[in-house]
């Protein structure tokens, strides 16, 4: 092996809650995988962990560090264009939406 470092995730994006016309469900958010175009592409990430990152204000908040994440699970897919729903530990700010996470490639279903 090479002594390059792996990189075990993928990006994605936060488009948004799943919705109706008039309600809409916080706890419950559509991500956007790079590079998963079709329904059948996103049967390989259901149940794969993601990584919401954000900077803390304070140096060393709570373990010390100055990141904090909110890790959350693929549930299931979102129409036909390789958009998946995901529930999180805790639900996703509004300013969320726009940015990126961490889909990670664990735990491994094969």
């Amino acid at each position: 092996m090479s002594g390059e470092p792996v990189r075990l995730y993928v990006n994605g994006a936060i488009l948004g809650y799943q919705r109706g016309l008039r309600t809409q469900n916080n706890s419950c958010s559509l991500i956007k995988i790079k590079g998963v175009d079709s329904k059948d592409d996103t049967d390989f990430y259901l149940g794969k962990k993601i990584a919401y990152i954000t900077k803390v204000s304070v140096n060393g908040g709570k373990n010390g560090t100055k990141y904090r994440v909110n890790w959350g699970k693929v549930c299931r897919p979102h129409g036909s264009n390789g958009v998946v729903r995901c529930r999180f530990a805790r639900d996703l700010p509004p300013k969320s939406i726009g940015e990126k996470v961490r889909v990670m490639l664990y735990p491994s279903r094969i």
